[in-house]
């Protein structure tokens, strides 16, 4: 009689793991009320269920609602989580090597250190022992999670000359030779000419900068 007793006890604990989420516990509760009172401490010594599961399940059964899971509070915590501070050192090092996207497209942030650099800043600086860092590949990802990004970038692209630019100026220069005497009068100006072409022109962009 103990081994039938035994042998049904197992194929009850083969159910519950066949089945999954809100079904799961509610065949845990159904089997709870009928063998064991509805206690769900008496379901976890004889069944080895997890006695929050059956508590969650006899309320869902009883209540006729469904509790919603929190898998995001699952599995292991990221570094920066578990540890605030190594977070603040992170930024308290970046920050001071940081500045924002050029084109205000976005909350990125650019910086110039490497995942290297940071590790070796938090060892040399902040005191941190080299067993309590992460490695050099898990510190680029908590950068990137902190919105920082791990390139150098040019402020402005700087002018080059055209393919015209000598022309233009052996023009001005033969010009300025044809009109030279002694009763010229020359005028120096300095301007800022558009320049459109290539990668120079705005693109018809607002080219005037006009309705600002």
């Amino acid at each position: 009689m103990h081994d039938g007793v035994e042998c049904y006890e197992l194929l009850l604990q083969r159910g519950a793991q066949r089945l999954q989420g809100l079904e799961r516990r509610l065949f845990m509760a159904e089997v709870t009320l009928k063998l064991c009172a509805g206690n769900a401490r008496k379901a976890e010594r004889r069944f080895g269920w997890g006695r929050e599961t059956v508590a969650k399940g006899l309320h869902e059964l009883q209540q006729g609602v469904r509790c919603l899971e929190n898998f995001a509070a699952r599995g292991r915590l990221r570094l920066e989580a578990k540890t605030p501070q190594l977070a603040e050192d992170i930024r308290a090092l970046v920050e001071a090597h940081t500045q924002a996207d050029p084109e205000l497209k976005s909350s990125r942030r650019y910086s110039n250190l490497s995942a290297a650099d940071v590790l070796e800043a938090l060892q040399s600086k902040m005191g941190y022992a080299t067993e309590n860092l992460p490695s050099k590949r898990t510190m680029r990802d908590i950068l990137k999670r902190l919105n920082y990004r791990l390139k150098r970038i040019r402020k402005g692209k700087p002018l080059k000359k055209t393919a015209q630019t000598n022309a233009i100026f052996a023009n001005v220069k033969a010009v300025k030779a044809e009109s030279k005497g002694p009763e010229t009068l020359e005028i120096s100006v300095a301007t800022k000419a558009k320049v459109n072409e290539g990668d120079y022109a705005r693109g018809g962009k607002n080219p005037d900068r006009r309705g600002r």
